[in-house]
């Protein structure tokens, strides 16, 4: 179908993943779905009507879930993927990411199905890969998949900042708007986000201060080591900072105007790709 054909169609399913819809959508294509998934417009008559629902296929039976992101085998083939370009065969791409055999042809196959990678015999590539952030960001948040605790910094962030580097510690990474301003900053950061796996030791260091509400600093103990791939010490404060990837998938997920950020950082990475991405 072309794109002229396509105006006014409507696909109708049980089910049709985030992924497809998106792709659907760009075509001009509207979608409607039994799980609440609703996106139809028109332009003659003028019609919009959007509706979110299930972001899994709710009736899709028992033993292990093959439509989520979650998990580290996962997390370790999209960060692969995305931080390196290809063509890729699975092989090498179970031998880059590290995950097991099982876990790569899982991922693949969903990817492939969402139409995320795209086949040419043998090897694939990720033709857009910040569609395939944004869909992982659906299965991973860094404040809900990871441990996260909250602190203040009672003299402010520049100090805390200041007290990680002179720190020297070389087990952190900081994520959110204090990374991504490395690269792009979207707004003055007004809270510091970090990784540690050692959040007491870490927050001592640096006098912060425990709090349940008011924090400016969160600590996040990683649920995949997969986030410390591809830190770098970038910028002038000289902090350990995640791959720009890794920020992006924290911030689209994170509250307030953090999405935005993510969202703002994708278009520095589009524009220069080869000041991160791997051959």
């Amino acid at each position: 179908m072309s794109d002229s054909d396509a105006d006014g169609a409507l696909v109708v399913a049980r089910y049709i993943s985030p992924g497809t819809r998106e792709r659907l959508d760009a075509r001009g294509i509207s979608t409607f779905d039994a799980a609440g998934n609703v996106h139809i417009r028109s332009d003659d008559p003028g019609l919009f009507i959007s509706s979110q629902g299930a972001k899994a296929d709710p009736w899709r039976g028992p033993g292990r879930r093959r439509d989520t992101l979650r998990g580290e085998p996962a997390a370790r083939v999209v960060r692969t993927l995305v931080d390196r370009r290809g063509p890729w065969r699975v092989r090498r791409l179970i031998e880059a990411s590290g995950a097991s055999t099982g876990s790569v042809y899982r991922v693949v196959e969903l990817l492939e199905a969402e139409a995320l990678i795209t086949r040419d015999g043998n090897e694939f590539v990720v033709p857009e890969w910040h569609r395939l952030l944004r869909r992982w960001a659906e299965d991973y948040a860094f404040q809900t998949t990871n441990r996260v605790s909250r602190w203040i910094a009672p003299r402010g962030l520049d100090d805390a900042m200041g007290r990680l580097v002179e720190s020297g510690d070389p087990t952190y990474a900081v994520s959110g708007s204090v990374a991504a301003a490395a690269w792009e900053e979207y707004a003055p950061a007004r809270s510091l986000w970090v990784y540690s796996a050692s959040p007491g030791a870490l927050a001592d260091a640096i006098g912060l201060r425990r709090v349940d509400a008011g924090a400016n600093v969160l600590i996040a103990e990683p649920a995949y080591a997969v986030a410390f791939d591809g830190v770098t010490t970038s910028g002038t404060d000289q902090l350990r900072r995640v791959a720009p990837a890794q920020a992006v998938a924290d911030l689209l997920n994170g509250p307030g105007r953090a999405p935005s950020e993510g969202e703002h950082l994708m278009d520095w990475m589009e524009r220069n790709e080869r000041a991160w991405r791997l051959e």
